[in-house]
């Protein structure tokens, strides 16, 4: 798979993006969905990752810039037919590998309680993620779980 920093321009990246959302709301209460739509990820502070296997879409990751030390991991998705093959694991380590070539010290995000995320929260999990109080502007939340990883 090639992950490159995608523009958000192409129409599979904005679909893919579009499900996620779209989940985000079914499964969540409006208040607490903090997934970010196309526009908010084009943001100049968020670096946006998309994999790809030739023309096909496997999955996204985003990397918001909370400060020179800290950035938070936002949208990470995979596609439909690419679940359980190890894109969301070659995207995290892709993530962590930019984040640390950064000097980030610290890698944060936060993920929904309900059993839907519950494959999110074991990947994080596995790569030495360990629940924490909320930060940034986030407020405590029975729908959310905060995680954060020193590197």
């Amino acid at each position: 798979m090639d992950i490159i920093i995608d523009d958000l321009a192409n129409g599979q990246v904005i679909g893919l993006l579009e499900e996620h959302l779209s989940d985000m709301y079914a499964i969540s209460p409006p208040e607490s969905v903090h997934a970010l739509d196309v526009e908010r990820l084009r943001s100049p502070d968020i670096t946006f990752f998309s994999g790809w296997v030739e023309e096909r879409l496997y999955g996204c990751l985003a990397m918001k810039q909370l400060t020179s030390q800290h950035i938070e991991l936002k949208s990470m998705r995979t596609s439909q037919f690419a679940r359980n093959s190890g894109v969301a694991s070659a995207l995290l380590t892709h993530a962590l590998a930019v984040a640390r070539a950064k000097g980030v010290q610290r890698v944060s995000l936060e993920t929904g309680s309900q059993a839907f995320f519950k494959p999110a929260r074991n990947l994080y999990k596995k790569f030495g993620f360990c629940y924490c109080a909320p930060f940034a502007d986030y407020q405590e939340d029975p729908h959310s779980r905060f995680m954060t990883k020193v590197l």
